[in-house]
């Protein structure tokens, strides 16, 4: 994949959230700027433009001069420390963007001439914080923009676009969704607790939490958890799950990719010796002995 920095715009005064510090409020545990940076893992490099803050991920810090003097002006701010031939721009409150999103950007601007890939949200409208540029044009037309005016204190992004060749493609499902109010956030808190959400959201946050990158089968574990349940007791169910992550991560040793399939390996011993516990029960006393077993 092409390599990239990332630069975040974590600024502004979020006058529509009574002046709250927006990227540090909480969306399913996590704030949203270290919602923004999980996306950008594959980054080389994460530069945000704002009040500086703990973060999930080393970053970066850049700020504008004066703070406050709006998008264009921190984007140039954001690029002074981008090293890259490629740079994903994006606003520090997207709660639902993806790394598979990022992803799609800088693939998109890889495979074609132009100078920069928006997303489109779905009522068709541009999103320049939701994008993959060039480097050396985008540094170039900001040049161009700060002679031509003087300075970039309150320009818009659209000045930039304007003077880009640019390629646009549908953003994802809600990847440009951002939360300008406290009605999107309540949203946002909402979506990610739908029954068809909140279990990737929670081992997302909790991997997150605890500084673990790995995919592992979670059905695989929902199972053994339901069968130790059933077949012995409900408690055993987390004692067992806990148990099968010991065994895996000292079967995998310091060996990160192979802890998947240690704990598959481990899942499935722990869901026989279940099943033989559940079968054991079902047996009752087991087959009688003496002169009378077996007897008709």
């Amino acid at each position: 994949m092409t390599r990239f920095d990332v630069v975040v715009l974590a600024g502004g005064a979020a006058q529509r959230l009574g002046g709250v510090d927006k990227p540090g409020v909480s969306v399913g545990g996590r704030a949203l700027l270290d919602r923004v940076l999980l996306a950008c893992r594959e980054a080389d490099r994460a530069v945000v433009v704002g009040g500086r803050r703990a973060t999930s991920r080393p970053v970066v810090w850049a700020r504008e001069e004066p703070p406050g003097s709006g998008p264009l002006a921190a984007l140039s701010a954001g690029l002074r420390h981008v090293e890259a031939d490629t740079v994903v721009v994006l606003s520090g409150d997207l709660p639902f963007l993806g790394d598979g999103s990022v992803r799609k950007l800088v693939e998109a601007l890889a495979g074609s001439s132009a100078e920069g890939v928006l997303s489109v949200d779905p009522d068709g409208r541009d999103q320049p914080l939701v994008a993959a540029y060039r480097t050396e044009p985008l540094r170039r037309e900001i040049a161009l923009l700060a002679a031509e005016h003087g300075n970039l204190i309150g320009l818009p992004l659209r000045l930039l676009m304007n003077e880009l060749n640019l390629v646009r493609i549908p953003a994802g499902p809600l990847a440009s969704f951002d939360c300008d109010t406290w009605e999107d956030i309540a949203a946002a808190r909402a979506r990610i607790r739908e029954h068809g959400n909140v279990l990737d959201e929670w081992i997302t946050a909790v991997k997150d939490e605890l500084g673990i990158d790995l995919e592992v089968d979670t059905g695989v574990l929902l199972d053994l958890a339901r069968d130790a349940a059933h077949g012995v007791a409900r408690p055993a169910a987390p004692l067992t799950t806990f148990l099968v992550g010991y065994a895996a991560a000292k079967a995998a040793g310091s060996n990160p990719g192979a802890v998947a399939d240690a704990v598959a390996d481990a899942a499935r011993k722990a869901a026989a010796l279940a099943d033989r516990w559940a079968n054991e029960a079902g047996d009752g006393d087991g087959p009688r002995t003496g002169s009378g077993a077996g007897a008709p």
